[in-house]
């Protein structure tokens, strides 16, 4: 279910490490929080340059928005730093040239094959016990 979605401009370093990037953020996401590989999605969007913006100025680069199931806060928080240095790893650009956000929500407001998706922590609960 995780849905990481960025949005950068054609010279930004991460429009050439599009692989790298989804490879890191994948197995970013599942050593902080446990998940399969299998439920990250990754997304890129390229937007022209002149097309992203910062204080109302044109800007380049990299933004990153996340969307994830509900987790605790310390969750989520190593999380972001974990997805950030990833970023950076994937890139060789510093962790101050990428801007990101983790948006949550309920594990029913997510629909895949078919289903509404539940909560997190009752899913990892569930794979545990089948273990």
């Amino acid at each position: 279910m995780p849905f990481y979605q960025f949005t950068i401009t054609p010279d930004s370093t991460s429009a050439r490490r599009k692989v790298e990037i989804a490879k890191a953020i994948t197995e970013t996401h599942c050593r902080v929080t446990g998940a399969p590989a299998d439920y990250v999605s990754c997304s890129f969007v390229e937007v022209p340059s002149g097309n992203l913006f910062l204080a109302g100025q044109p800007a380049s680069g990299t933004r990153m928005v996340g969307l994830i199931r509900r987790r605790p806060e310390a969750l989520k928080r190593e999380l972001l730093i974990a997805l950030a240095e990833a970023w950076s790893s994937a890139t060789g650009e510093p962790t101050t040239a990428v801007v990101m956000f983790l948006a949550e929500i309920p594990g029913y407001q997510a629909s895949e094959n078919g289903m509404l998706l539940p909560d997190a922590d009752d899913e990892l609960k569930a794979l545990a016990e089948r273990k």
